[in-house]
């Protein structure tokens, strides 16, 4: 059985849907997707040409599965974590993080990281998120967001006569390619379970 929850998100048409109870589920959702972004950015697995990080799956599959507003509070409590000093992003460590790492080469993919939330909710929120087509375009502008003010920042960082592609984009698209097919999968598949539980 497929359920129709027009302008719904997957974690608004699961649990409580007004009130105390509601907020605090929003509350619960927000440190959980904190805690989720920063294990993702540290998951690394073996891949040619470079190991695939997890970060971009998590950012976009809270995305949409959070909707706009509760992605954008989120994504900006992530940023806030990792910009008082603490080890939450792919490559920062306990001896670079802070505010001069998010400035440094990876300050225009963080950027993108909130674009691309926020699109993804608004997105799933039109029902995007329900099939693998749909899910899969919506991934793709996405990831679009997160490599556009990516690469600018690096052009504008260190110049554009450095390869930028090469640094930013060319080796990470295999990898990028295995995450978004996945994400594609488990949004549609999560509804799928939620109309189940419902019938």
């Amino acid at each position: 059985m497929t359920i129709a929850l027009p302008n719904r998100v997957l974690t608004e048409a699961i649990g409580p849907q007004s009130g105390a109870a509601l907020r605090l589920k929003q509350l619960v959702l927000v440190l959980a997707g904190i805690v989720v972004l920063a294990v993702a950015a540290k998951i690394r697995v073996p891949m040619w040409p470079v190991p695939i990080t997890m970060g971009t799956f998590a950012v976009l599959s809270i995305g949409a599965a959070y909707g706009a507003r509760l992605g954008f509070v989120t994504i900006l409590g992530y940023m806030l974590v990792g910009a008082v000093g603490f080890d939450v992003f792919a490559g920062s460590s306990s001896e670079a993080a802070g505010l001069s790492y998010m400035m440094g080469g990876t300050g225009g993919y963080l950027l993108g990281y909130v674009l691309a939330t926020v699109a993804l909710g608004a997105l799933a929120a039109r029902g995007w998120d329900r099939s693998f087509g749909k899910m899969a375009l919506a991934l793709l502008i996405g990831n679009a967001l997160i490599y556009l003010p990516g690469l600018a920042w690096l052009g504008q960082l260190y110049g554009w006569d450095k390869p930028i592609l090469q640094w930013g984009l060319t080796p990470f698209l295999l990898g990028d390619a295995i995450k978004l097919t996945l994400a594609a999968l488990l949004l549609p598949a999560l509804w799928r379970l939620v109309g189940t539980a419902r019938g």
